[in-house]
């Protein structure tokens, strides 16, 4: 119910390095990003602009890690910082990067600040390319054909240091999207879509 691949998809090019707000950002990917990447509408309520929001991950799949503020004090998105995380959530079997949704992204450091803050997540699996998801599908992994992992609004993740049914329980309780428990390959699935749990 995890991993990634490779179609390249267009992300929003982005011209300047300033901060934008999270208006301008969603606006920027509604207009100029491929409708395959990701739709948005608007910026998720847990996006409180009071504090920074930072984020430590580490990718499973190739070693790689990040510690990144994306989202400032005032409210405003670090366009590096997104660029940086869409590289990190990257498709790990293809390399293939897609627009991470920054709702997926909000919902993420919710579970975090609510588990205690700036520890390291586990990530199993963010953007998925279409070829990979496929061969998911073909080979009876459980994966829906229509996954939102493919318009990177799906983020699988573990957080060695907390018990997996805590995050789940925690995850569930922000009713910011869909949650999925997986004890057994011990990770737990958070999406941008509607509230639902399974």
């Amino acid at each position: 119910r995890t991993s990634g691949e490779t179609d390249v998809v267009r992300c929003a090019t982005v011209e300047r390095r300033a901060a934008w707000t999270r208006r301008s950002f969603l606006r920027v990917l509604l207009i100029g990003a491929s409708p395959a990447v990701v739709r948005l509408a608007t910026p998720s309520p847990a996006a409180a602009g009071d504090q920074p929001a930072t984020l430590s991950l580490y990718n499973v799949h190739t070693g790689e890690g990040l510690a990144v503020t994306y989202r400032h004090a005032s409210g405003q998105y670090d366009a590096a910082a997104l660029s940086a995380l869409n590289h990190l959530l990257r498709c790990h079997y293809t390399g293939q990067a897609g627009a991470m949704d920054p709702r997926v992204i909000e919902f993420l450091n919710a579970v975090d600040k609510r588990l205690g803050g700036r520890q390291e997540i586990h990530v199993i699996s963010g953007f998925r390319s279409r070829a990979y998801n496929d061969w998911l599908v073909r080979h009876g992994r459980g994966v829906s054909r229509r996954s939102l992992h493919l318009v990177g609004r799906a983020i699988d993740v573990r957080f060695p240091r907390v018990d997996l049914a805590i995050v789940t329980r925690v995850a569930l309780g922000l009713r910011q999207g869909g949650v999925g428990y997986y004890p057994e390959p011990d990770f737990v699935h958070l999406d941008s879509g509607r509230i639902r749990s399974w």
